[in-house]
């Protein structure tokens, strides 16, 4: 079957020269320059033919003359017509094809070339949008991998910082800061769900960025208008004018200032909370920081159950401790008083009807009653050596000993809190425990109180006072020169003391009552080696 495209082609082409020329005004100077020639050609074979005549030559002349100018004519039309547009238009796509924007600008006066000219035109806008559209995809690209950067950068530093942080309280200190820092925010605290589920405020930052501990906090106020204000919180909704100048420091309301909460989880299991002050529609609609946040928050999430574990852990390995002395006391120390007991029983009843001076009968009794209240005291050691710390700290501890103190005893003990929550190791608890007991022990044997006042404070310098003060008979206190074995209740107490790298302060005299003071800084934000009692 014959191509007919070839010569379809042709006929489209040859129009299309047909019509250039023509739109270049070249058909008429050509064509005169065709007639022109011709004419001149019979005009010569007329001359030949008569060369008599001299008509023939002046008319082959004239059409010369006359295809002599539309040549020139024809020339320069041409010129302006076809070839400089020609090469504007090469110019031009040669910009256009190594990628400059607006090349196709210049193109103007291109006479019957207009239509490619708008043509290449509208493929250098295509390409410019291209180009454009790409630059931006790029910079935004760069822009995301420079993100991600930075946030693995900020992933690296929590992952190492929580290698090298000394204490719990530090590394959340430390992000405190960083987190505030990257949000650009006003302020921020940061708060721990305790074992009991109540929140407790370790630190926080203001307006001032001054960072402000858990030990330099004065306790929780309470505004006029009703709001509990703690430190480094800026957002109130009633009159922030009204709570500004009662407080003392610059508020907000809710519609300048948004609070962006990065929870501290392990497990789905709530163990704290980060709360940045920022301003609105800040970072509320930038998801790529709050998944950054979000990240960062079960890191350190990590690292509080990791703690937590840990202390678990030693606090379990002392209650085990605890549980071996206690068995071995009962096998053996126990089961010898038990004996010693039944015999001088058993002595004391051979020896009832038989005539004994009034001294050694009274030896007796002080033996018998001797053993019998060593007795008790062994029992009363081998429970509390039994009992399991409280998982909530050495407060509920302290109070559940001084309540069940006072329904045994029947003298009246109160117990009181006058700071914040603070943590301790379980070696330090277990210390402190066990100096309240032996204290309160010689209240009920020797000091005929009827009040007893147990009281856990903090100074300014940071230390934590715990006082437990009577109003019983009192003693002379005894000088530090003594012989071996005298008032070892009060070296036990004091060596006690010493475990913690406490100082006991022991303050009586005769009728007035007896004052002990245990002054000791918490090393749980040092992690001490821990001593087993």
């Amino acid at each position: 079957m014959p191509d007919t495209r070839r010569p379809a082609a042709r006929v489209d082409a040859g129009r299309r020269i047909v019509q250039i020329l023509v739109a270049a005004r070249l058909a008429g100077p050509l064509a005169t320059v065709v007639l022109a020639l011709v004419a001149a050609l019979l005009l010569l074979l007329i001359n030949i033919a008569t060369p008599l005549q001299h008509w023939p030559k002046w008319l082959c002349l004239g059409c010369l003359s006359a295809g002599l100018g539309a040549t020139v004519v024809a020339g320069l039309r041409l010129k302006t017509q076809l070839l400089s547009p020609l090469v504007s238009l090469e110019s031009t796509v040669a910009r256009v094809c190594q990628g400059e924007p607006g090349a196709s600008r210049s193109l103007s006066n291109v006479g019957v070339l207009d239509g490619m000219a708008r043509d290449i035109g509208a493929l250098n806008a295509e390409l410019t949008e291209l180009y454009e559209d790409m630059d931006t995809r790029v910079a935004r690209q760069t822009m995301r991998l420079a993100q991600k950067t930075a946030s693995l950068k900020i992933l690296y530093d929590v992952a190492a910082e929580i290698a090298r942080a000394e204490s719990l309280e530090a590394l959340l200190l430390h992000f405190l800061r960083t987190l505030k820092e990257m949000v650009n925010g006003r302020a921020a605290t940061v708060r721990l769900v305790a074992p009991d589920g109540s929140p407790r405020l370790i630190g926080s930052i203001g307006l001032d960025d001054d960072l402000v501990r858990e030990q330099d906090m004065a306790p929780v106020d309470l505004c006029l208008c009703g709001t509990v204000l703690c430190p480094g919180e800026i957002v109130c909704d009633n009159d922030r004018r009204y709570c500004s100048r009662v407080y003392g420091r610059r508020m907000f309301d809710s519609d300048e200032l948004e609070v962006v909460t990065v929870p501290l989880k392990h497990h789905d299991e709530l163990l704290g909370a980060y709360s940045i002050f920022i301003e609105r529609s800040g970072i509320s609609r930038r998801e790529d920081i709050l998944d950054l946040l979000a990240t960062i928050g079960q890191h350190i999430g990590v690292a509080i159950a990791k703690s937590r574990s840990d202390h678990e852990a030693r606090r379990l390995s002392i209650l085990e401790e605890r549980s071996s002395l206690a068995h071995e006391l009962h096998d053996s120390l126990a089961q010898t008083l038990a004996s010693l007991r039944l015999q001088v029983r058993m002595l004391a009843d051979a020896l009832a009807g038989q005539t004994l001076p009034d001294e050694a009968r009274a030896d007796l009794w002080r033996i018998r009653n001797g053993i019998d209240e060593a007795h008790g005291e062994l029992r009363e050691l081998l429970a509390s050596f039994r009992a399991p710390l409280d998982r909530r700290g050495l407060v509920p501890t302290l109070e559940d000993i001084t309540r069940r103190f006072g329904q045994r005893t029947g003298i009246h003990a109160v117990f009181q809190m006058g700071c914040r929550p603070f943590d301790l190791s379980a070696a330090e608890e277990l210390q402190i425990m066990r100096i309240v007991q032996e204290t309160l022990t010689n209240v009920r044997k020797h000091a005929q109180a009827q009040t007893v006042r147990v009281l856990l404070t903090r100074e300014q310098t940071g230390e934590y006072v715990l006082l437990i003060e009577d109003d019983g008979v009192g003693f002379s206190t005894p000088r530090r020169s003594g012989h071996p074995g005298e008032h070892i209740g009060l070296s036990i107490l004091e060596e006690r003391a010493r475990r913690i790298e406490a100082a006991l302060n022991i303050e009586s005299e005769p009728g007035e009552g007896t004052r002990i003071e245990l002054v000791f800084n918490p090393s749980a934000r040092s992690h001490p080696s821990e001593q087993v009692d």
